[in-house]
């Protein structure tokens, strides 16, 4: 079990290392951690008092210093090297003096703050400097003498117990109902995770008025206040969801697998022995809905999905790259549990796996990633998906990267009769009763993507309404004859991708819904003519010839 932030200060306390570096946003709670810390005899051996700085405050207690003498940062620094008595002093937001990619850092500060290192060090007394900030900047003369001190946000735990005393301080006033049980607390304070103090209590006191009533629904608005959290750091989207595995036409070996692992980052999984789990890979033929199960699975879990673009992450300035990464999986890890969502993945880290023009960037880049998702113990469910396997690196596809890797295929005739219906029922619901019409769109549109349907049907309905007039069955068959799907044209291509993850991935379609296939498509042989004599009139018959015999090989 990793240490606590008081346990690992403790030490450093002990220790005497003279100067260390926080990032945070919540000084006041880094402060008040930081005071338990030092006035504990169990920590510390020597008590030790509590003096702090900001460039508005100056030193707090001056204590013979005047206030406005020691606002400058390079005289409060000179003040505190010459006192000789045991205190941790706390400097808020020097990093403004420590330079960043365009400015270079106060060469004065810089200076100081080794001497205070060389001071504290070797003094008589236990004296150590903290430098609390929201942003990290070390200069590279003081990268010996800085010690990183990690502050992670409030845990589980503390939310929880934040979350009690607002229910308690609200329950009496007559004007919220509190309506949610343990599980529906637990569910609240799991996504209130990542959030700092003052987001979390914003966030429930949002809740509680936003109806007059907590409960489970009360999750959106928690989420809500995630989603300002993470626009603001740049570095990945909080994506909105409005669908479920139910808008999903087929997969269900796929949907299965992700259904029963919902809620397994609950308290009651871990209990039983379950650890979170990592993620999936999703590969396999374009526009077949890779994209889509991502966004499903965020929302029938009721778990914030987040987009990490992998090429927001590279920039111009040496390290950024890999500091922009690093940030975007604390991001991540912060708001757990949450689904983390990577599309193209191949494309994002390409330049890992050819090695060429960035100096390497790419080749540590990806290397973060991957020891995170080999390490990762925060329940963040990545859901990468790909299209191009040749161009993902091997050591990217090995066991304990991810849970599974799944090859999504071209949508079988049972997979595409619901793709068709949903697709009708959001635009021509009036044609969806005609279930035998439905089975016959399934049946002509084989080798097509659930994308090239959705595209036929939106074709169809720009001709119909080019004359103002209703959806007619001819308006989708004539678009289905007018379309070269994607089977044909990089059938080349479909086949490489399919002989690759005959052995290497899972099927994400189930076997009942393979059933009664021919090597050459949905039970058609080339070539087959189909009966159209029930069709509505003034249909091409030529159509069901022209689709008949095309052979798509499984």
């Amino acid at each position: 079990m990793a240490e606590s932030f008081r346990d690992v200060l403790g030490q450093l306390f002990k220790a005497r290392f003279p100067l260390l570096y926080i990032e945070s946003f919540e000084e006041q709670r880094v402060i008040a951690e930081v005071t338990a810390v030092a006035s504990d005899s169990a920590q510390v051996r020597t008590p030790r008092r509590i003096v702090t700085w900001s460039r508005t405050e100056g030193l707090r207690p001056a204590e013979g210093a005047d206030k406005s003498a020691t606002t400058e940062a390079a005289r409060a620094l000179d003040v505190i090297v010459r006192r000789d008595e045991p205190t941790v002093y706390i400097f808020r937001d020097l990093h403004a003096d420590l330079g960043d990619g365009h400015r270079p850092p106060n060469s004065d500060v810089v200076r100081k703050l080794r001497d205070v290192a060389a001071a504290f060090r070797v003094g008589s007394v236990a004296r150590v400097l903290i430098l609390v900030s929201p942003v990290l900047r070390i200069p590279r003369e003081l990268e010996k003498d800085l010690t990183l001190v990690d502050f992670p946000l409030p845990g589980e735990r503390d939310v929880r117990a934040l979350l009690d005393r607002m229910i308690e301080a609200n329950a009496g006033s007559g004007r919220i109902r509190i309506d949610v049980d343990d599980l529906g607390k637990e569910k609240l304070a799991k996504a209130a995770c990542g959030l700092t103090v003052s987001e979390a209590e914003n966030a429930f006191a949002r809740a509680m008025v936003n109806d007059g009533v907590l409960n489970d629904d009360d999750l959106d608005v928690i989420l809500e206040e995630k989603r300002q959290t993470i626009r603001k750091s740049g570095l990945l989207e909080f994506v909105h969801v409005d669908t479920n595995l139910s808008f999903v036409g087929g997969l269900e070996n796929l949907k299965r697998w992700l259904d029963r692992r919902k809620n397994s980052w609950l308290a009651e999984a871990a209990a039983y022995g379950l650890p979170a789990p990592k993620g999936v890979l999703i590969t396999g033929i374009p526009g077949c809905g890779k994209s889509l199960t991502a966004k499903a699975v965020a929302a029938a879990w009721g778990l914030p999905l987040l987009r990490m673009d992998i090429g927001r992450m590279f920039a111009g300035i040496v390290g950024s790259s890999e500091e922009n990464m690093r940030a975007g999986i604390r991001i991540a890890e912060a708001t757990a549990p949450c689904v983390l969502w990577i599309d193209e993945i191949e494309k994002g880290f390409a330049g890992a796996v050819s090695g060429g023009g960035d100096s390497g960037t790419s080749a540590r880049v990806f290397g973060s990633f991957l020891t995170w998702m080999q390490e990762k113990t925060q329940p963040v469910f990545v859901i990468a998906t790909a299209n191009n396997i040749d161009r993902l690196p091997p050591e990217f596809l090995r066991k304990g990267r991810f849970d599974e890797i799944f090859f999504v295929d071209l949508p079988t005739l049972l997979e595409r009769v619901p793709i068709w219906r949903m697709q009708l029922q959001r635009r021509a619901a009036h044609l969806v009763s005609d279930e035998e019409f439905v089975t016959r769109l399934g049946q002509l549109s084989e080798g097509y993507s659930g994308a090239e349907i959705e595209q036929a049907v939106i074709g169809a309905l720009f001709d119909a309404y080019a004359e103002r007039r209703a959806l007619q069955p001819e308006d989708l068959f004539r678009a289905l004859t007018t379309m070269v799907p994607l089977s044909v044209t990089q059938s080349e291509q479909i086949t490489a991708i399919r002989e690759w993850a005959d052995v290497r991935a899972v099927a994400a379609t189930a076997p009942e819904d393979r059933a009664g296939y021919t090597a050459t498509g949905d039970g058609f042989l080339p070539g087959t003519p189909i009966d159209t004599s029930n069709w509505p009139a003034g249909t091409d018959p030529s159509i069901a010839a022209a689709r008949g015999g095309r052979t798509v090989d499984f």
